[in-house]
């Protein structure tokens, strides 16, 4: 049964659809079996493996909202193993829609169930807001991948994401983990960027990452070619900084089953 990991961060631009689609191209490359769920109507993580939203006849969206099964909505990618169940600009219209329907914040595990014995990973990347949809997410999921600029202001709002995530775990879903904090856009020449790891560390101790992703213009460059960073420049320090995440994310993840076992 996979593992449901959300991507979550209601701060924009701090990296969530680069670390969506980054650790999952990873682990598939690893010989897991991925599936990458787009929530944002931005449809970032959908464009940064290669979906041509244009030509979509469903996304997300139409599985949530309408019930169209999940099975009709998953696309293959050109990373083996790795499927995508894309998201278009539809899905902004979501939010409305979700506040007077039934079961509104139980759709998308309700969408996913049906799959999860296929994968080993599912990940959802959120748009950046605590809305229904990112909701949604958090319900589906048992771990949290928090990602956080290593900038000035980093931590603010995170309080705010945390409340959210302690009412999901008291009302919805009391098996939901925090996975772990992740760094991001980490630039070496900066005291700030040290002092932003030092404070979350402080924060939050071992539930951060030790892999620090860089801010690197291959992790930019990559989305506008449709690929992701193993197939664009898999030398980039970008990329093996990903390629440290995913192991991270592995022995993690295998550790939890073991205590759980």
């Amino acid at each position: 049964m996979a593992r449901v990991i959300a991507v979550v961060n209601q701060k924009g631009g701090v990296g969530k659809s680069t670390t969506a689609v980054n650790l999952s191209a990873y682990l598939a490359s690893f010989g897991r079996r991925v599936l990458l769920v787009d929530t944002d109507p931005q449809g970032n993580a959908s464009s940064g493996v290669g979906v041509q939203k244009g030509s979509l006849l469903f996304s997300i969206y139409d599985c949530i909202i309408d019930e169209v099964p999940i099975s009709s909505v998953i696309m293959s990618t050109d990373i083996d193993g790795l499927d995508v169940v894309p998201a278009t600009l539809k899905l902004a219209g979501a939010e409305v829609e979700l506040v007077s329907a039934l079961s509104r914040e139980t759709r998308l595990a309700r969408c996913l169930d049906p799959v999860l014995p296929d994968y080993d990973f599912v990940f959802i990347d959120c748009p950046p807001s605590l809305g229904l949809l990112t909701v949604n997410a958090l319900v589906a999921s048992h771990s949290l991948l928090i990602p956080i600029q290593c900038e000035y202001y980093a931590l603010e709002g995170l309080g705010q994401l945390l409340d959210t995530i302690a009412l999901v775990q008291r009302h919805l879903n009391k098996g939901l983990e925090i996975e772990g904090f992740l760094m991001t856009m980490h630039d070496p020449r900066t005291n700030l960027s040290q002092q932003v790891i030092e404070d979350v560390k402080n924060h939050y101790g071992s539930k951060v990452f030790n892999t620090i992703i860089p801010r690197n213009v291959t992790l930019s460059e990559a989305p506008s070619f449709g690929l992701p960073v193993i197939k664009y420049d898999p030398k980039s320090k970008g990329a093996i900084a990903y390629e440290q995440l995913a192991k991270e994310v592995l022995d993690r993840v295998e550790k939890t089953i073991g205590q759980g076992s």
